[in-house]
Parts: structure tokens; sequence; C-alpha cells
């Protein structure tokens, strides 16, 4: 694991277009993960940015009128934007048209040229490439009419000169890797496809391209550059300091967990660790695959046309709904399909009835029977099972997250809306504040409701971050929800009575379809 820092990273998205909730899928669940891990206490790196070199990115760019750099220049503008919108509270955003990515690339191919076993060789290759993928396919892979089989476009001819990496020769230092270290794919599915893909053998690959010049170029031999995986893959190393920085390096690598797609796992489970066996470097400690992402059905994509932008949701049910129906509607690591009527359901269900009623009810309860101060709690054992509830839930939730179950750690936490729900239906604060003999029970009941709501504020900041700073303001309490730290900020009996609360704007309105 990464040494002093717990290092954890998305994909670098191609630069050819603007984002679709593909991508953002993907980079809430990072974000959530990084996060929940800061909450935790750990020093967290988490990395993102955008591959921008390659052919697909070249044509996009010469489409535009544009040359290459000026293409991903505006990009990365809108890539930016859309994750600040979304909360991905990223440290570091690298491209791989950065000079520092040019050194750290450069690095790690001369590392791998100069070895002495020859594990770079120039040979001659010609097949059919579909560009969207930067990848060849065989007859049998392909689609009627000759169609790309993830793109659903035709393939092209490609015939070239190319240097090649002899990935055929890490067959055996791969399966020990990973007999040695069984987590270093998941979920399981995923490493049994890895296992099996390695036993069956592997190909050479090529990893230069003399067609276009748009990339890095090789340090033996410029009239070659590198092709996606000495370029691309490197990011990791080069955000953690491989050729700028040692010290940074060795706190920084290996990476944690490089969060990924599933449609690139054989790349980044055969072929990176590959690579950096070659150089001398230690593989990453964990990649994580989930699945696709579909609508009808269909991967998204935006070659196929089918890429939605995260803003025609976000503008209608909000950022925090937005991140709390990726994280909580689909099971990490599996395919799902998106539908507006899903999210709507998803939203008013568990946001709008749930969390986001109960805190309104406990608010205003508090405003009516207390002028908003927090009572203290004088009836002993009033709070019921709540302490233990919160208590069990948090733990729970911590194991989740930790284990990468991000649906199951969000439904940990909601274990606790349902259960102040139904401690409130069982207690009947609204009933027993009409008798004056009862005012110390309801001070009691209102004093465990706002704790649990103070405990969930503190749990939901690393799905919903700016609701949960809505609601810890809203319960007047001092600092930030982001502030905190758990265990011990999840610990019962912290909220201090007198604490003046405000009711305000509802957390999360109502939503037609």
């Amino acid at each position: 694991m990464g040494r002093d820092v717990f290092y954890i990273t998305t994909p670098i998205f191609y630069a050819n277009d603007v984002p679709h909730i593909g991508h953002a899928y993907n980079a809430v669940n990072t974000d959530f993960v990084a996060r929940y891990h800061r909450l935790r206490g750990e020093s967290v790196f988490h990395l993102t940015g955008t591959d921008e070199h390659g052919l697909k990115v070249a044509r996009a760019a010469e489409a535009q009128g544009l040359t290459a750099q000026e293409w991903t220049d505006r990009l990365e503008t809108s890539w930016r934007e859309v994750w600040a919108r979304l909360d991905i509270g990223y440290d570091d955003y690298i491209r791989t048209t950065e000079p520092r990515h040019y050194e750290a690339v450069g690095k790690l191919l001369t590392a791998v040229w100069e070895n002495g076993r020859d594990d770079i060789y120039l040979g001659h290759y010609e097949g059919l490439y579909c560009v969207a993928c930067e990848a060849y396919y065989t007859e049998a892979d392909l689609l009627p009419g000759h169609l790309c089989p993830v793109h659903e476009r035709p393939v092209e001819f490609f015939r070239e000169d190319n240097y090649f990496f002899r990935l055929s020769a890490y067959v055996d230092r791969l399966l020990e890797h990973y007999e040695a270290h069984p987590s270093a794919v998941q979920p399981e599915t995923r490493r049994n496809e890895v296992m099996s893909l390695i036993r069956g053998g592997l190909q050479d690959f090529s990893i230069s391209r003399t067609t276009f010049a748009w990339g890095v170029p090789l340090p033996w031999d410029e009239t070659h550059v590198a092709y996606v995986w000495f370029d691309a893959l490197t990011n990791y190393i080069t955000a953690a300091g491989y050729a700028s920085d040692e010290t940074r390096f060795k706190e920084l690598w290996p990476a944690n967990i490089h969060s990924i797609g599933k449609d690139i796992l054989r790349f980044h489970a055969v072929y990176w660790p590959a690579m950096l066996m070659a150089a001398g470097v230690e593989p990453p400690a964990q990649v994580w695959a989930h699945g696709y992402l579909t609508v009808g059905g269909k991967k998204m994509s935006k070659t196929n046309l089918t890429g939605i932008h995260p803003f025609e949701l976000v503008d209608h049910f909000g950022v925090d709904s937005y991140r709390y129906f990726w994280i909580r509607q689909i099971a990490w690591g599996s395919d799902g399909d998106f539908s507006w009527e899903a999210m709507v359901e998803r939203h008013n269900a568990d946001l709008a009835n749930g969390l986001g009623n109960l805190a309104s009810r406990v608010l205003a309860m508090l405003g009516s029977y207390f002028d908003g101060a927090v009572p203290a709690p004088e009836v002993e054992g009033a709070e019921g099972d709540l302490p233990g509830v919160t208590a069990e839930a948090a733990a729970r939730y911590d194991a989740h997250v930790l284990a990468v179950e991000l649906q199951a750690a969000v439904v940990a936490v909601w274990s606790i809306v349902d259960r102040l729900n139904g401690y409130l239906v069982e207690r009947e604060p609204w009933k027993i504040a009409k008798a004056p003999d009862r005012r110390a029970e309801v001070a009691s009941v209102l004093y465990a409701a706002a704790e649990s709501l103070r405990i969930l504020a503190v749990l939901i900041q690393p799905i919903m971050p700016s609701a949960s700073e809505r609601l810890w303001t809203q319960l007047g309490l001092p600092g930030s929800a982001a502030e905190q730290r758990v265990p011990e900020a999840v610990a019962w009996g912290k909220l201090a009575p007198g604490t003046v609360t405000h009711k305000g704007e509802a957390l999360f309105p109502r939503l037609d379809a």
C-alpha cells in the first residue's frame, strides 16, 4: 500500500470531447472513497486528469479547425468545470501534455529499454484498428460489417513499423504477483478474468506509432511517438514524482487504488504491472474495476453519441442528489442502467422523504418547543437504541468503504435515517409536547434526534459534501463537517445542549418526474 499516503486515482479521461455521466460516475465514486479516507484522518492524494495524446485527439482537434494543443487546452477548462460543480475534491489534475509527464515517460521507457532483457524491440505490425478504442482487433473480434465491438463503427486497416513490449515474457511474474496479492484486482470476478487472460498466454503489444506525431517521442528514436500505454498509464507515477521527486515518490507509490472501468482492465491489470516490473518499479496495490454505465442497455459513449452531460442532471436534481444516486443506485463493480425515472424515485424516496424530511421535522420541533436551542437530555434512557444503532452503522460504513463496497456503505448510513424515523414515530414528541409535565421527556427525545442528525451530517460528508455542510450549519455547529474525524466525531453525546439550530430551507426539495 502507499507507504505514508492513501493514493487513489481515476483513469485519465480522453480529451476528445466534453465529459459525460459515465466519466462522472467513476469520478464521483472515487471521490467518495478519497473523502472518506480523509474523514478517517488519513493523508490522501487523489489524482485525476486527461489523456491528451493520440490519433483520436488529433482528429477531434482537426475537425474543430484547431491544433491538438489548442483543442486540449480548451477541453481542460470544460473538464475542470464539471469536476468543480460535482464537488470532486482531487489533489492533482494531470495532463499528459505537461513537461513533467514527458520526463516521466522518457524515464520509464529508458529504464525498460536499458534493462538488459530486450523487453522492447522493433517489429512490424498490420491489422484492423479502431481509432476510438486505440486498439487493434482480429476479424473474429468484429461485429458484422467490420464494426468495432465497442463503438460499432468501422475499423481501419493500419500497417507500420512499431516498437513492441515483450509482454509474453511476463506471464510467470504476473501470475506470481497475483497469487501473492489476491486483492490486487477487484472485484473477484475481474480478478478471475485477469488470471484467465494471463494463463492463456500473452501477446507482445505495440508501444509506438509513426503514422502521427502527436505524442511523446521515444528517447532512442524520435521518429516514433509513444502509443497510449507507455504514455497514458505512466501518468500515475508522473504525479507521484517518479521523474521529479524521489522522496515524494517513496511516500506515494505504489498507489492504493486505481479506480477504472472494466473496459480498460486488461491494460491496467496486465500491461501496466508488467511495464513497471520491466522498469524495476513496484506494481500498484490494487486495481478496482467497476461495471459499465448504460443508457437503454448500451454502454455510455461519446463516440456513439449516447453521452449525457452531467449538467443536464445537476441542473434539475442538484449536486448532492446527483452524487447520492450514482453511489447508492448501482453496486460498484456491476453494470447499471441509467433512467431519469429511477433518479427521481431515488431522490424523492431517500432524500426528500427520507433524510430531508427527517431533518426538517426535528429542526421544526426544536424551533417550536425550545426556540431552536438544543435541550439537555434529562430522562435517562430516553434515547433508546439510537446510540447503539449509530455506532453500529458507523462501524459497518467504515468496513464497507475500506472494502470498496460503496453501495453497501450508503445503505449502512441510511439505517440511521430509517431507525431515527421509526424512533420519532414511536416516541411521538409532537404529542407529548402538549403535556406540560412531560417537557423533560420531549427534551430528551429531541436531543437524541438532533444528536443523530449531527452524526449523520458527519457520515454523509464524503457522499454529499454540500448537503452535509448545510445540515451542519442548520444544526448550529461550529466549524465544518469536513473538519470532523471519525470515529471520534460520531461518538454519542458530542452535541452541546444550548446549541442554537436554524431550520432553514429544505435540504432536498421534492421533485416531480
